[in-house]
């Protein structure tokens, strides 16, 4: 029987068998990686002959200012005669007041129980809202009348259920609101 015939030959050996070949071919592949990362990264960010986002007019600092402007602004005009008492809102719908939507009173003057009543009572009162004796309404106010004035006067001053301190507008002087209370009250009887 013959004998296998072996090579010695160094040219013939297999590529996947030789560490330094294995190596060189690593090497080549990670550097073709590279290159194609770094080559997608810029053609992602547009540096391969286009403008940059920094040079389109969309960018430019006024287009951005006036995008990010407010749509409207508020003015109030200090010269502007009072208002006068809003409509009476729709049964059922909840009006919600602030401090800073109402106006304040008139500093030195008498307590005017009608005119406070019209700029920050009305809202709730006006309409009954959250359970608030309408104006005018004598069965809703007999029991809070039976109460007493200075009962009446403190749950307005400090606030009760649903009703806020000095129904939200804590710039009123006390005299303003128990004139109004007085007002609602003389209104019920």
């Amino acid at each position: 029987m013959a004998e296998p015939h072996h090579h010695d030959d160094p040219i013939e050996e297999n590529i996947d068998t030789h560490p330094v070949k294995v190596a060189i071919g690593v090497a080549i592949g990670a550097a073709a990686l590279i290159i194609g990362i770094m080559m997608l990264a810029a053609f992602a960010v547009g540096s391969y002959g286009q403008r940059s986002m920094a040079d389109e007019p969309a960018m430019s600092k006024e287009a951005v200012a006036k995008r990010l402007a407010p749509v409207a602004k508020f003015e109030l005009d200090p010269n502007a005669p009072p208002a006068s008492a809003p409509p009476a809102a729709p049964a059922g719908t909840v009006v919600a007041a602030t401090a800073a939507a109402m106006p304040a009173p008139a500093k030195g003057g008498a307590a005017d129980g009608k005119k406070t009543y019209e700029t920050v009572c009305f809202a709730c009162h006006g309409a009954g809202v959250a359970g608030a004796p309408k104006f005018g309404d004598k069965a809703a106010w007999a029991p809070r009348v039976a109460q007493g004035k200075d009962t009446l006067h403190a749950s307005a001053l400090k606030g009760k259920g649903a009703m806020p301190a000095k129904g939200g507008n804590t710039t009123l002087s006390d005299a303003d609101v128990t004139a109004a209370v007085d007002y609602m009250v003389a209104a019920a009887k």
